[in-house]
């Protein structure tokens, strides 16, 4: 079989195992099923995400004017704390940042390799833990818009990370950590401003990925340098393909290339 589309980050849904989907603009593919099956991806080309033309991807998907112009990859995205929408103050649209911004934000714990705090979107829970490759995490903040759970992530971060190490988490060298503990550990941390937005009760999520061989030394797919690649599918964690021969292929960093996949 053999699909052709333009990469975006997998679809997911949370279960045992999470299951993942690639989707193309007029096909998906449920690539849970390709576990232990023989996979060829191609390189073709690259179109941005934003304004499909087929130019060199910069960043996230876009290409460079799309990447210093769009409101979906401004500083605040990455930065929360720089969020304005709340004040009415413009960065690149402020429609869209106020669609955003003002919507019910989570500020959570999450162990993908070590306890990290993170930010996101109430709606994109738990899909964003799932994407960092986290199998526990916990909500300990909600609050009404980003900038509140962005100063939280600062203030918190002096006390833990807020990145994750790809190479423990694709390797599986991770320690179970007490997340409840954690949370009331850094409680005294949260800013006066988002204090009366602490979730005191919540319990842990966990998640269980489709992974039935980690790699020992990964080595990482570059579809530029390496145009086609095949390889037997092993694994699928975050936004990580893993394959037998201790490939590892990252989605989402590849997001705005066309291939071509082909299942033997």
């Amino acid at each position: 079989m053999n699909y052709q589309g333009v990469l975006t980050k997998m679809k997911t849904e949370l279960g045992t195992p999470i299951q993942y989907y690639l989707v193309f603009k007029d096909d998906f593919l449920n690539v849970n099923q390709l576990l232990d099956k023989k996979v060829k991806i191609s390189f073709i080309g690259c179109q941005c995400l934003n304004c499909e033309k087929e130019k060199k991807i910069y960043r996230q998907g876009f290409c460079y004017d799309c990447f210093y112009e769009i409101p979906q990859a401004a500083d605040w995205i990455m930065h929360p704390e720089l969020s304005k929408a709340h004040l009415n103050i413009e960065d690149r649209d402020l429609e869209y940042e106020k669609k955003v911004q003002l919507k019910p934000h989570i500020v959570y714990l999450a162990n993908s390799s070590t306890i990290k705090v993170g930010v996101t979107r109430k709606t994109q829970v738990p899909t964003r833990w799932i994407d960092q490759g986290a199998h526990e995490a916990i909500e300990i903040v909600e609050v009404p818009n980003r900038y509140l759970a962005g100063i939280t992530e600062v203030a918190l971060k002096n006390y833990v990370g807020d990145k994750t190490n790809w190479r423990s988490m694709i390797t599986n060298k991770i320690t179970d950590q007490n997340l409840m503990e954690w949370r009331d550990k850094l409680k005294k941390y949260i800013p006066t401003e988002a204090m009366s937005y602490f979730i005191e009760n919540n319990k842990e999520t966990h998640m269980d990925f489709p992974v039935k061989q980690y790699p020992e030394k990964p080595k990482s797919l570059n579809l530029v340098k390496t145009p086609n690649f095949e390889g037997v599918l092993k694994g699928i964690k975050g936004q990580y393909l893993i394959f037998e021969d201790q490939t590892i292929f990252n989605v989402r960093s590849n997001e705005g290339y066309v291939v071509s996949i082909t299942i033997n």
